[in-house]
């Protein structure tokens, strides 16, 4: 390897490393801005949407004035979306919470209807953001392609769920990484495992439209 290979890569990283940390600070800003109540779910959205498009060979776009942009567009669809999912969350948590203290004559089907019922969310979780930033649709289709893609694709929402995991995991370990890098490194992580399944759907959809 030449001086100029070497050079050619190094730029190449330190280029990848500044835009990592540009998505970052953006989340982080555009979340704040919203004062998280309303920031945070859009502040997702768009910085998925902008790994999507990196993911999709758009390396050179602007990122501050294309999240921003994305932010304004999706911000009441995301909203919806991502509250509808933190309070069927926060439903969940109490169930467990009451399941727990209390003794029921289903003790055995009750826990199990309880973690089915998780398991489901969890691909909602996982699903629904990214069906919002690839597919133009109503957030009530989003969260029911979710489920369906979720479950018809089930190994890569493992895959997503261990990358997640391992992103969190390694984030918790050294957390100065978490307001650089944590948010933009898991939303190309996800963008990238979930376009490999929609970019399936979309050639399928093209072949019979043909």
């Amino acid at each position: 390897m030449n001086g100029k290979e070497i050079v050619s890569k190094l730029d190449f990283i330190l280029q990848w490393i500044f835009r990592l940390v540009v998505l970052n600070v953006a989340w982080i800003f555009f979340s704040v801005l919203g004062l998280f109540v309303a920031g945070i779910f859009p502040s997702t959205a768009a910085m998925l949407s902008v790994a999507r498009k990196w993911i999709l060979g758009e390396h050179d776009i602007k990122i501050f004035q294309t999240f921003k942009k994305i932010y304004r567009q999706e911000f009441a669809t995301a909203n919806i979306l991502g509250w509808i999912l933190t309070i069927t969350g926060v439903i969940l948590y109490v169930n467990f919470q009451l399941m727990k203290n209390s003794v029921s004559v289903f003790s055995i089907v009750t826990p199990f209807a309880f973690y089915l019922m998780v398991f489901f969310y969890m691909i909602l979780l996982i699903w629904a953001f990214p069906m919002l930033v690839h597919y133009k649709a109503t957030w009530r289709q989003h969260l029911k392609n979710a489920i369906i893609v979720g479950l018809s694709k089930i190994h890569y929402t493992l895959m997503c769920g261990l990358a997640i995991f391992l992103v969190l995991y390694l984030s918790l370990s050294y957390p100065g990484i978490i307001p650089f890098f944590t948010i933009s490194v898991l939303g190309i992580g996800v963008m990238w495992v979930t376009l490999r399944v929609f970019t399936k759907m979309d050639q399928r959809v093209t072949m019979k439209s043909t």
